[in-house]
């Protein structure tokens, strides 16, 4: 689960801060530093389901303004599927919505 998480905060961070012909964005970066695996880590040991929640939210609204909005069709597509993380109550609700939204990234990147 928490290689997920930093998964789709490193998609998120590239598809927001990423630019054509400079270095690209890497797990080590330092605008990584708060979605780290060991960051998610902590979190997932804790149960914290809200910290977890507040930061993929901080990525994915940091993606969706690279997509355009949800106005956009990529974007509109991004925001439905983080609906999912928003009414999980648990780390086993969170983990489907997690996985789609990783690889939904992954498609777009």
């Amino acid at each position: 689960m928490e290689t997920s998480l930093e998964t789709v905060a490193l998609f998120s961070l590239k598809l927001a801060y990423e630019e054509e012909g400079l270095s690209p964005i890497l797990r080590d970066d330092l605008v990584m530093g708060d979605y780290q695996k060991d960051v998610f880590d902590l979190l997932v040991r804790r149960n914290d389901v809200d910290a977890i929640r507040v930061k993929l939210h901080e990525c994915l609204d940091l993606a969706l303004g690279a997509l355009g909005g949800a106005e956009k069709p990529l974007g509109r597509e991004l925001h439905k599927l983080s609906a999912g993380i928003g009414q999980a109550d648990s780390l086993e609700q969170l983990h489907g919505p997690v996985l789609a939204i990783k690889g939904y990234l992954k498609d777009v990147l």
